[in-house]
């Protein structure tokens, strides 16, 4: 699965977001703090969220306070991104109307596309013997397109695929990597070195392509 966010909403629903500022020079930025029952601390930005911080229940002010120092850089670099995304966002030329006109071409040619390129991924990764696979004899259940804000893709234990149609504004290459990364979860349900392994014989630079899609996700929006 490649989601930018799901347990993380899923735990965010447990509990009871703080909101707090930390000021970085002269650059005031807003985050939304959670504590939950995970043990770890992260911090996660986004287009819709913004900045978010997700803590354990019994949270280290002074641990936080170093982490929010530590990646001064990054979290400047990142909510600047987010502020012009929501600018681009805010100054499209389109009316509702027109959005979601433009919103269902794109989950129409999303529904055409996606299978063409999960069937040429089911071939090359060969997946038993080198036995090709067509629209009778397939290893996964069926595939959805959905427009989703943190979710990238994804493949259930029944073997049904899910796509975001928001990748259909990614480069092909961001794209197929989506693809075959949801392919390789019908052998590895996991992210094992397996997987990683699996992932990496079809797509040599897939650490590229998942380094894109971590980057500019943010600025792919219908």
């Amino acid at each position: 699965m490649i989601s930018s966010d799901m347990e993380q909403r899923r735990m965010a629903a447990k509990s009871n977001p703080i909101e707090r500022k930390i000021t970085y020079k002269n650059i005031s930025i807003p985050y939304t703090l959670i504590k939950s029952a995970r043990t770890s601390y992260a911090i996660s930005i986004s287009v819709d969220k913004g900045v978010v911080i997700r803590t354990p229940k019994r949270m280290n002010e002074l641990f936080l306070e170093k982490m929010l120092r530590e990646k001064e850089e990054w979290i400047i670099t990142k909510y600047e991104e987010v502020l012009k995304a929501r600018a681009r966002r805010a100054s499209s030329p389109y009316n509702t109307k027109q959005k979601e006109e433009i919103r269902k071409r794109y989950i129409k040619a999303a529904r055409e596309y996606f299978p063409k390129r999960v069937q040429y991924y089911v071939n090359e990764i060969y997946w038993e013997d080198n036995e090709l696979y067509d629209e009778t004899n397939l290893p996964y259940r069926s595939i959805t397109i959905r427009e989703q804000k943190t979710r990238w893709g994804s493949c259930s234990s029944n073997g049904t695929l899910s796509f975001n149609v928001r990748l259909m504004l990614a480069p092909p290459a961001v794209l197929d990597y989506v693809v075959v990364h949801e392919l390789c979860h019908i052998k590895h349900m996991n992210h094992s070195k397996e997987f990683w392994e699996l992932v990496g014989s079809i797509l040599p630079d897939y650490k590229e392509r998942r380094k894109w899609l971590k980057e500019h996700g943010n600025e792919l929006y219908l």
